[in-house]
């Protein structure tokens, strides 16, 4: 465990007391998140030209593929549905 993780665990356990105890510990709990999400931020790359091309085919492709078949689907939902009413209309 970090040293900041021991020094935010330590202040919520602290933080349980009473409401003047967490107002003066709030100072302290927001620096810490701050180092934290500054930590976090520098772990974080971009992706480079051949992986933003290689998501974007898959994108694409998956959403074409899904076109397709919400396509078939709705049409044999569209003749079952139109079967359906033309049996009941003749009867």
């Amino acid at each position: 465990m970090g040293v900041e993780t021991k020094k935010m665990a330590n202040s919520i356990v602290a933080a349980r007391g009473s409401f003047g105890d967490r107002i003066k510990l709030w100072p302290e709990r927001t620096r810490t998140f701050y180092n934290d999400v500054r930590t976090e931020m520098r772990k974080v790359t971009s992706p480079g030209w051949k992986e933003v091309q290689a998501t974007t085919a898959v994108v694409v492709i998956t959403v074409f593929l899904f076109g397709i078949y919400f396509f078939v689907v709705d049409s044999v939902i569209q003749r079952a549905v139109t079967a359906l009413f033309d049996y009941f209309k003749g009867h």
